[in-house]
């Protein structure tokens, strides 16, 4: 998944591989929409724009507690677009995947596929009156907001050092739930009457490591400051860990950019 995620988000030009299995005119049409949705030209990068755009707006109702009715409009005409940009990379998939017809029934899984269909459902989903009422469809709209990756440059960047760096960036995530979770015990155990439940322990643990402290909950023994104290400076280094891995990634990309730009 993490290497069609990367393909997904590269800029490739047009694939190489062609289908014999269709005839010319459809190759020629399919190839022309190909272009235009992953193409380098003008008439992509305009589709980008404005598909930026309309990303962008549907957004804006999220942003409001009330329902007016130019917010469904703004949803239902989204919607629409979002359709129809789902339909044409489908219908293009195996030029973009280049494993003739297996392309279309891999390509509703791929990962930005997905992305796709969630910025899709929470329109017919909200059809539904239980659904309506449900707080978690406001949350499966902001799911569109992803979609700016695909049209981001900084974005698809970012996405790829993630993904080339995933290995080192799982290996600090393991490294700092495991010192979450041994704080966590250790703070837990030394002042039971003020963490009474152990997910108080855990989310002083976790507010702690990451430097915020919200002082809603802290230790107030010597030791159990001594703890925060150590807890804290650890959130440093944590923290700057993955901040390294990333920016180092990010220069590189940003330098092989430049090198296919000369």
């Amino acid at each position: 998944m993490a290497n069609n995620l990367l393909h997904e988000i590269s800029d490739d030009d047009v694939s190489e591989d062609e289908s014999d299995e269709v005839s010319p005119r459809s190759l020629g049409l399919r190839r022309q929409l190909y272009t235009m949705l992953y193409g380098r030209n003008k008439v992509a990068v305009l589709y980008g724009q404005v598909m930026t755009a309309i990303i962008a707006i549907c957004l804006v109702p999220l942003c409001f507690k009330q329902t007016w009715t130019i917010f469904s409009v703004i949803e239902i005409s989204c919607t629409v677009i979002f359709i129809i940009d789902y339909v044409a990379r489908w219908v293009t998939a195996d030029l973009r995947l280049g494993k003739g017809r297996v392309s279309f029934f891999i390509y509703p899984f791929t990962p930005m596929a997905i992305i796709d269909l969630l910025s899709i459902l929470p329109t017919f989903l909200g059809l539904d009156s239980v659904w309506r009422s449900l707080k978690v469809l406001r949350l499966f709209r902001t799911i569109r907001a992803f979609k700016f990756i695909r049209y981001s440059k900084s974005m698809r960047a970012l996405a790829r050092v993630l993904l080339k760096q995933r290995e080192s960036l799982i290996a600090v995530f393991l490294f700092a739930m495991g010192y979450v979770l041994v704080t966590a015990l250790i703070i837990f155990n030394v002042e039971p009457q003020t963490f009474h439940t152990f997910f108080d322990a855990l989310y002083w643990a976790v507010v702690s490591l990451t430097t915020v402290g919200y002082g809603d909950l802290y230790p107030t023994t010597d030791v159990g400051k001594a703890i925060a104290m150590i807890s804290s400076i650890m959130g440093v280094v944590v923290v700057a860990m993955p901040s390294g891995i990333i920016t180092a990634g990010l220069v590189d990309e940003l330098k092989k950019e430049s090198h296919r730009m000369l």
